[in-house]
């Protein structure tokens, strides 16, 4: 009992943290798998990612990443906050959790993903100049959900079928068909 208090009081301590607001020129982003408006963790050019995050009372703050057997010791600032850079992380989508006095905790920062069997917090390192992943301003089509009584199962099935945009409005066209 005395555990679970710990680590719901540790909870409460992160949830309740807020990272010092406004505008950082160090040359690094905000992260895209960051929550709305959160600033940390943020990504440098050369894939370094700064963590920062508030736990008061905390007396050691580590950031673990699921792959890294290691974890990163944070360093605390005068502001009672706890911040860590890590070194050159690789492109894509890290699992990682926080973890204050020795307890894993989700970061407030960031939003969280179902991985390890568990929910936890998630860092996407987008890859310079690859863009094929960000939403952009272009004609998208649509995917229609269709219903159908099967003949040979005997119940009711769900087809998607993907249009390409204007397929509707232009009817002399002809379209491919898988």
């Amino acid at each position: 009992m005395k555990s679970l208090l710990k680590v719901m009081l540790m909870a409460a301590i992160v949830f309740t943290a807020s990272v010092c607001d406004g505008q950082i020129n160090d040359g690094s982003n905000a992260a895209p798998s960051n929550v709305r408006g959160a600033l940390y963790p943020r990504i440098f050019h050369d894939y370094r990612v700064a963590f920062k995050i508030k736990a008061l009372g905390a007396k050691k703050v580590q950031l673990q990443f699921l792959s890294d057997a290691k974890p990163y010791d944070m360093i605390q600032n005068a502001d009672s906050s706890w911040s860590v850079t890590t070194p050159t992380l690789v492109p894509g989508f890290h699992y990682y959790s926080i973890l204050i006095d020795g307890f894993a905790v989700n970061d407030p920062n960031s939003e969280t993903y179902f991985g390890n069997n568990k929910q936890m917090s998630g860092l996407e390192i987008p890859e310079n100049g690859v863009d094929y992943y960000s939403v952009k301003n272009v004609p998208h089509g649509e995917v229609h959900e269709h219903w159908y009584y099967s003949k040979i199962t005997g119940k009711w099935r769900r087809s998607y079928v993907y249009t390409p945009p204007l397929y509707e409005s232009d009817n002399k066209k002809k379209y491919p068909v898988l």
